[in-house]
């Protein structure tokens, strides 16, 4: 199985490296010195890794016969594409490829669909879910235990805890109005506890 792992960016210095936006959990065994990767467009590779290294949070890669800016400008916006074994599976249980989780339905804890993921967005902070909606419509969730309850690749989905305004935006509004309900309704009982208690000390002191 062919896989996107990284899609090559703007030239870093002169002497032929580039930044990458990976598009794997594993950078470090796809994109390590020596990986060998097809490309597309096809015509620009296959481009097999010289070096790597991390600058100011971004990957930087040098490939064999690139080495000067000119030719790694050229590259710029071409993907990188790694063979991968459809069985092979992370180490980790908690882990999962791509490739896995791609397609899989979205839904929520009572069952209610949402849609289905159709892409994998890896930031430097966390990844996303790319979910593509019924009416077309696309809805970015963060992968993090807090919101993503279970991944099922037996029925082949994921099933979220959504907090208020992440998929209905709506939400969002109704639960900022009650929240500023509440915020009113507290002060007007903190007003009248105050009201109360001037009128408590003022009865003392005319005793």
């Amino acid at each position: 199985m062919q896989l996107v792992v990284a899609r090559i960016g703007r030239a870093h210095g002169i002497k032929g490296e580039v930044t990458v936006e990976v598009r794997t959990d594993e950078p470090e065994l796809r994109l390590g010195p020596g990986a060998v990767l097809a490309t597309e467009p096809a015509e620009r590779g296959p481009l097999a890794i010289e070096t790597g290294r991390v600058h100011s949070g971004r990957l930087l890669l040098r490939f064999e016969n690139v080495r000067d800016r000119t030719a790694a400008e050229a590259l710029r916006n071409t993907l990188l594409i790694a063979e991968v074994d459809p069985a092979e599976l992370p180490e980790d249980p908690e882990e999962f490829y791509d490739h896995q989780l791609i397609d899989l339905d979205v839904v929520l804890a009572d069952g209610t669909g949402i849609g289905r993921i159709t892409e994998i967005s890896h930031l430097p902070s966390q990844d996303l879910f790319i979910v593509e909606r019924p009416d077309g419509s696309e809805v970015m969730i963060p992968f993090v235990e807090e919101i993503v309850a279970e991944i099922d690749l037996e029925e082949q989905r994921a099933v979220v805890t959504p907090p208020p305004g992440l998929i209905d935006e709506s939400e969002a509004v109704v639960a900022s109005a009650r929240d500023a309900d509440d915020a009113d309704g507290a002060d007007g009982a903190d007003g009248a506890a105050d009201e109360a208690e001037r009128a408590g000390t003022a009865e003392k002191g005319d005793a």
